[in-house]
């Protein structure tokens, strides 16, 4: 059922945004130098490398780190990067990636391939065999203000209480969180 959910939410969203999406499209593509979309590597499920697609929100040649890491993350946006991460912009590409099957709308948020402590405590936690979300239960319990280990064991609560309501409670808290622009910090 979740993944039926997924595909079809996700093919949806495509349809209805197409035209705003391929906006955004030119304005990244025309407003900065490089690609309207950001490859990155993360880990899925089972700790397998996928790349997941973003709108490119920063300059070509950042250095491969979790944005809260940079030590002035503001100096590496594009023109149209800040605004993109405020309402979550970027994150629509990933869309695709539900599609192929590498990601659901719900579930621990991918890891970057070389967060290594992240990734260790997930497996050592059994989360590896989770499919990662666009949004999940440390998502709206904090995201960029989390350590690595607060957000394993959220991510542990979610596991221990996955359910397709609780799934939809957590895209609802999402919706609200985005429009507050609660918990970013970047």
């Amino acid at each position: 059922m979740k993944r039926s959910f997924d595909l079809i939410v996700s093919i949806l969203l495509l349809m209805l945004l197409a035209v705003p999406l391929i906006l955004v499209c030119f304005l990244v593509l025309f407003s900065s130098k490089g690609s309207f979309l950001y490859w990155s590597q993360r880990i899925g499920k089972d700790n397998t490398i996928f790349y997941m697609p973003k709108f490119r929100t920063m300059k070509v040649d950042v250095p491969e780190v979790a944005t809260h890491l940079l030590e002035n993350p503001s100096l590496y946006y594009t023109p149209l990067g800040k605004f993109l991460r405020k309402y979550s912009i970027d994150e629509f590409p990933q869309l695709y990636s539900i599609i192929k099957g590498d990601m659901s709308l719900v579930g621990p948020r991918p890891a970057l391939y070389n967060q290594e402590d992240l990734i260790a405590l997930r497996t050592q936690a059994q989360l590896h065999i989770l499919v990662p979300g666009i949004t999940g239960l440390a998502q709206i319990s904090g995201r960029d203000e989390l350590s690595v280990e607060a957000k394993v064991q959220i991510d542990k609560k979610y596991m221990k209480q996955k359910s397709f309501l609780f799934d939809l409670y957590i895209i609802w808290l999402t919706v609200l969180k985005v429009i507050k622009r609660d918990g970013i910090s970047h």
